[in-house]
């Protein structure tokens, strides 16, 4: 239905008004009747489309009815379709008759100005800024869904600014500009109707604060563009040039999807029009539109990797080398943290998570930075933040705890589960039960998590283990078959299983850990009799199972997408479970390239019958393990290879707005 407004008549003098193309005017011609007049006639100049609402039947003009009863109710709507070339160059003509007929007792005169007003994004998520019979003030999800979308501007295009470009009013460079999505205004009639008239761009009072909006007017020198929308400023007056009919503006988003807001910010372009000197102005005409605010996506273990990330400290510098190799081979870059940066801190995974923003004009990297805030505290933004490698983080005024670093925040790929889609994966973090002292995840994490929408979180139980993250007992690697990935599971029970055929076959007296010096070797014999190591892992066993049923009824998986990785724990229920030899799940997924922790497991026929098992579940699917020994650099000080790297991915090929939440 198009906009209409009501528009008031006298008899005593004519009057002048601006019809909006696409809009209706309602005539008041009852309000404007001589007291003795009780029909009306109505007549409008070629330009004018004119109706008249009679009884509730809409008729139009001209018709076989000459005259209409001012009957209460009666109502004439007119539009306009083609734009005007003077001010008040269309008019029409309302005429009232009394009972006696014959001359009229009384005429009210309007002129028409038709001008054009419209307030453009890229509403159909074209990449490009069009008009549309779309309806602009609503956005909705799904493959036909419709409405502009904004990215948060938190990168650096200028690599000497002190904060990401969310954070000032300025546009610093054209790359900068090219963060924003544009929205364009467009005014079209004669010129001097829109001196008399003020066009007025606004932005609701809720919404001011998430976004900014720069304007240049018509320079495309980057000193000209100037912040007008966002912050304190709610409204700007649009002066429109006379020598163009365009006016485009800039916009930026300032933050994420969270707590109290849903990403929806609407802009308004209105009409004013001031009656008579010392009024107020009216406003005679609205155009909004609505745009979402992009949401941070992750990436999954099973992306195409595009760079890997370790930290070099002190007495690291074989497992650096390891990762290395792996990522060369892989034929990905690699990117050293140095000392002076980490700070002796390696735990990279635990730090930051890489993923990605989106718009149809426009893709870039934005790292999640955790709350966990040790020695790598500073990388991120001293190291990663920079031209188009956005910045986000959140903190947690109520403390952290091992639960908030980054080990306990992984993704699933794409999966279906009972006919919904989640074509981006589901987002999965480590909590605990409902218990006293238990430790969760900061609220403000988990809550931006939830608010991005498209990869719905899963909360598992990860509390069982004495770091507690969901790293440690899940992975997942591509697979070329079934769902395109496998679920990889570590398994106390497989283990305890694998142990017991190797001593059946006879090897009861090989060893876990040779040649690692000063670690206890027991033998295959001496773990299988212990009974305090055997009760603790069937704990274990039931933490995991317990995670295994929610992860099929989360991610819709059956049996054969889930592969049980032999793995043994060690330590009590009142400080939680570590990896009793290196945690094989806690891999480096490159591809079809994985770089597994070194478990030194027992040698039978001089090969490592752990990574023999591994090999026969892994290589099947195409895929290459190369074992690395993080025994003394990270499996003692309670992480693994995983743990202590960590992977920009490609983002998915599916666009986040085709999603139906």
């Amino acid at each position: 239905m198009a906009q209409q407004r009501r528009v008031q008549l006298s008899t005593q003098r004519p009057t002048s008004t601006v019809c909006v193309l696409g809009t209706e005017l309602s005539l008041d011609v009852c309000g404007s009747a001589p007291k003795d007049a009780v029909a009306f006639h109505v007549q409008g100049t070629p330009g004018v489309k004119l109706y008249v609402v009679h009884e509730t039947q809409s008729v139009k003009l001209p018709s076989s009815v000459c005259r209409w009863p001012l009957a209460a109710g009666a109502e004439v709507l007119l539009a306009m379709d083609a734009l005007s070339k003077d001010v008040g160059d269309e008019k029409v003509r309302i005429s009232y008759f009394g009972e006696a007929g014959g001359v009229p007792v009384g005429r009210a005169m309007l002129y028409l100005t038709c001008v054009d007003v419209s307030l453009d994004t890229d509403a159909s998520r074209s990449g490009a800024v069009s008009r549309t019979l779309l309806d602009k003030a609503t956005w909705t999800w799904g493959p036909d869904g419709h409405g502009a979308i904004l990215l948060v501007n938190c990168d650096r295009d200028d690599p000497k600014a002190e904060t990401p470009d969310n954070r000032d009013t300025a546009v610093r460079s054209y790359a900068d500009l090219k963060d924003m999505s544009q929205m364009v205004l467009r005014t079209r009639g004669p010129h001097t109707i829109f001196a008399g008239h003020r066009l007025l761009l606004h932005v609701d009072f809720g919404d001011a604060d998430k976004v900014g909006v720069f304007y240049g007017g018509n320079s495309v020198a980057l000193e000209e563009y100037k912040h007008v929308l966002g912050g304190s400023k709610l409204a700007y007056a649009v002066k429109p040039s006379r020598h163009q009919e365009e006016s485009i503006f800039y916009v930026e988003g300032l933050a994420f999807p969270d707590v109290g807001f849903s990403g929806l910010v609407a802009f308004h372009v209105t009409l004013l029009e001031s009656p008579e000197k010392g009024l107020l102005e009216t406003p005679i005409f609205t155009d909004t539109v609505v745009f979402r605010v992009a949401p941070w996506i992750m990436t999954p273990n099973t992306a195409a990797p595009l760079e890997v990330f370790v930290c070099s400290v002190d007495n690291n510098e074989d497992f650096v080398a390891s990762v290395g190799a792996l990522a060369e081979k892989a034929k990905c870059p690699l990117t050293i943290c140095p000392l002076l940066e980490n700070r002796q801190d390696r735990w990279i995974q635990d730090e930051v998570e890489f993923g990605y923003v989106q718009a149809p004009h426009k893709t870039f990297p934005v790292v999640f930075d955790s709350p966990r805030d040790r020695g790598l505290k500073d990388f991120p933004v001293k190291s990663i933040l920079g031209p188009d490698f956005g910045y986000v983080a959140r903190q947690a005024p109520e403390g952290t705890s091992s639960l908030d670093s980054f080990g306990n925040l992984e993704v699933s790929p794409a999966v279906t589960v009972r006919g919904k889609e989640y074509p981006l994966g589901r987002i999965l973090i480590g909590s605990s039960f409902p218990r006293l002292g238990g430790r969760r995840m900061a609220k403000a994490v988990k809550d931006f998590l939830v608010a991005q929408r498209v990869q719905a979180p899963v909360e598992l139980f990860s509390d069982w283990l004495h770091v507690g993250h969901v790293d440690e007992f899940l992975s997942f690697v591509p697979a070329p078959d079934r769902k395109g990935f496998r679920l990889l599971l570590a398994s106390p029970s497989a283990c305890y299983q694998l142990l017991k055929e190797k001593q059946e076959e006879g090897f009861g007296e090989a060893a876990m850990f040779e040649g690692l010096e000063k670690v206890p070797k027991p033998t295959i014999n001496e773990i299988l009799a212990n009974e305090g190591l055997r009760k603790f892992n069937n704990y274990v066993q039931s933490c995991i199972n317990w995670n295994r049923d929610i992860l099929k009824r989360a991610l819709g998986l059956a049996e054969p997408d889930i592969l049980d990785i032999p793995q043994l724990f060690r330590g009590d229920v009142a400080t939680g479970a570590e990896a009793f030899f290196p945690d094989m799940v806690n891999m480096l997924v490159l591809g079809r390239h994985l770089g597994i922790p070194k478990p030194f497991g027992p040698l039978v026929g001089g090969q490592c019958c752990l990574e023999q098992r591994v090999r026969a579940l892994l290589e099947p699917l195409g895929l290459t393990c190369t074992f690395i020994d993080d025994y003394f650099s990270y499996h003692v000080l309670s992480g693994e290879v995983h743990c202590g790297t960590n992977v920009r991915r490609k983002p998915f090929a599916f666009k986040w707005w085709h999603v139906v939440p």
